[in-house]
């Protein structure tokens, strides 16, 4: 990886097609199972027990015979004995006998005998409970044989409820918490270092010297910490590192023992961009250098071996380029190293409302804003100016617009958008 190194300019796809198929799934660990959500599962869970473990109530009211209440309406209303009263977490101290019914709350064990729950609303609401002269009236019979919860409706013992490689919803995590698990084996969370580079750059402890006209603020590493952290993952902020090998080298040894690296800026061709210089000394095995896409040409991608191998993805020190290439490209990259099978942001087709061209052989992002025109249909506003310097611009952004290289786009015209966040996650590139 000399400093003479001719520029590969691949496409966007092959260049994302790179990414994600050159990193390494990450290994498996055990973790409590509040700490597990949006996780890949790596193991099956198989439940023990049948859920709901016995027939319940599915409504708040008197579990009763159909027999007893078939027939029954507002002018002909049907008397039951009221004999027992069942909370929830209760069982009830005998069953049901004909001519008499059990008052009973949702999700309480529907006593024996009893082939139904008639609601509240169907009745006088009882009277004298928990005494002998407890009655009931029933004054309709629609819930004659219903509002019973069957055990095992949902999950059977012996089933599996969980497989590997499921994505952990809050729904999963209750199904696991159904089964008896406090801890789940799932991929670990990656733990991705990130390393800004720039004499121009300060931290937000230095801001006086950005009041002063001096310096600006390391917008790259608040924006990337934060898109990590979106994407599930764990930042490693290892500060601004000047425009030196030396302090490079310094700043770079911090990533040891992270499963992954981003630099942002100082790998172009500038006199000052070291970060190339530097990775070459670890031993950084090339992938790529240059992309043909606009924001974010100056893209690399390759494997730092004196760092135990671990992926590095150099990205462009303009805050848009920045934010855009690690959306479209590196955060599949590191959502496959977490086990994800979905990895690229959802897109959606929408309709251009101004004009934009594609000059050259690069594929453009504009950045847009999204209204709905109808059901399904979106119109794609540009957010402004669309330089590469302007953060704004990602700020107002719901998306971003694939423009094909050499082409111009007018009003009216169909265009595709990446969403910048939005779920279900899909297999397909969106490129």
């Amino acid at each position: 990886m000399g400093a003479d190194r001719v520029a590969d300019w691949i496409s966007g796809g092959q260049a994302l097609r790179r990414m994600v198929d050159g990193v390494p799934r990450l290994a498996a660990e055990v973790r409590p199972l509040l700490d597990t959500l949006g996780r890949v599962l790596a193991e099956d869970v198989i439940s023990p027990v049948d859920l709901p473990p016995w027939d319940n109530s599915a409504m708040d009211g008197f579990a009763a015979r159909a027999d007893d209440v078939r027939g029954a309406s507002g002018a002909s209303p049907v008397t039951l004995r009221v004999v027992d009263d069942v909370p929830a977490g209760h069982f009830a101290a005998r069953a049901v006998g004909p001519g008499e019914a059990i008052r009973i709350m949702t999700g309480a064990p529907v006593p024996l005998g009893a082939d139904g729950v008639i609601r509240v609303e169907h009745t006088d609401g009882g009277t004298a409970i928990g005494t002998a002269e407890g009655r009931v009236v029933i004054r309709s019979d629609a819930d004659a044989g219903r509002n019973v919860r069957p055990r095992g409706e949902d999950v059977r013992a012996g089933s599996t409820v969980l497989r590997a490689g499921d994505v952990l919803t809050p729904g999963a995590l209750a199904v696991a918490a159904g089964a008896g698990r406090d801890s789940l084996s799932v991929i670990r969370r990656p733990r991705v270092a990130i390393l800004a580079s720039g004499d121009e750059l300060v931290t937000m402890a230095e801001y006086d010297q950005v009041l002063a006209g001096r310096r600006i603020v390391s917008t790259n590493s608040y924006a990337l910490a934060a898109q990590l952290a979106e994407a599930g993952m764990e930042a490693v902020v290892l500060g601004i590192a000047r425009d030196t090998r030396a302090s490079l080298r310094e700043h770079l040894a911090a990533a040891a023992g992270c499963d992954a690296l981003i630099t942002t800026a100082g790998i172009s061709v500038g006199e000052h961009d070291h970060v190339v210089a530097a990775l070459e000394e670890l031993r950084t095995d090339l992938a790529f250098w240059r992309v043909l896409i606009r924001p974010g040409s100056a893209m690399a991608f390759g494997r730092v071996e004196g760092l135990g191998g671990i992926p590095w993805f150099g990205l462009p020190g303009n805050p848009v380029s920045t934010m855009a290439t690690f959306a479209l490209f590196v955060r599949p990259a590191l959502l496959r190293m977490a086990g994800h099978a979905r990895v690229h942001l959802p897109s959606v087709e929408a309709t251009f409302d101004a004009t934009y061209a594609a000059r050259g052989e690069l594929m453009n992002f504009p950045r847009v804003r999204l209204q709905r025109a109808a059901q399904d249909a979106f119109t794609a506003t540009l957010t402004g100016g669309q330089g590469s310097g302007m953060a704004s611009s990602m700020a107002a952004a719901d998306g971003l617009a694939i423009v094909d290289a050499g082409r111009d786009v007018r009003p009216g015209d169909a265009v595709r958008v990446v969403l910048l966040s939005g779920a279900p996650l899909t297999e397909n590139a969106p490129f």
